[in-house]
């Protein structure tokens, strides 16, 4: 499982915990200043999942109920959902400052994507 992000993204490593509060959509951007667009998968996929749970350390019900407290009460906006992988490297290659996630790492092409590494903490 692979954190990937836009290769206009300045960063190349992020906490645990950063990732939780990005997709959390509680960090709206990055530490330049520039916007975070973040992308997701649909809660049933499995790369989303397997991501929730390894990475985040959520289950993606937690998620959904963050995102819907901040979309019900007009706090904040949910991320932008993808339906297949292929259409999330389209989306983060395209977007300056996007943020998603990839299971098959043979697959990218780091080209138009760049990896970031999740460390602890």
């Amino acid at each position: 499982m692979q954190v990937i992000v836009n290769p206009s993204v300045a960063t190349h490593n992020i906490t645990q915990a950063q990732a939780r509060r990005i997709f959390s959509m509680r960090q709206a951007s990055w530490p330049d200043d520039a916007i975070i667009t973040v992308y997701v998968m649909e809660d049933t996929h499995k790369t989303h999942i397997t991501f929730s749970t390894q990475v985040l350390g959520l289950f993606p019900y937690q998620l959904d109920r963050i995102w819907n407290k901040l979309v019900y009460s007009g706090l904040g906006e949910e991320p932008i959902k993808v339906s297949t992988e292929q259409e999330m490297l389209e989306k983060i290659s395209s977007t300056p400052g996007a943020i998603g996630y990839f299971m098959n790492f043979e697959e990218i092409d780091t080209a138009n994507v760049k990896i970031l590494q999740v460390v602890k903490g």
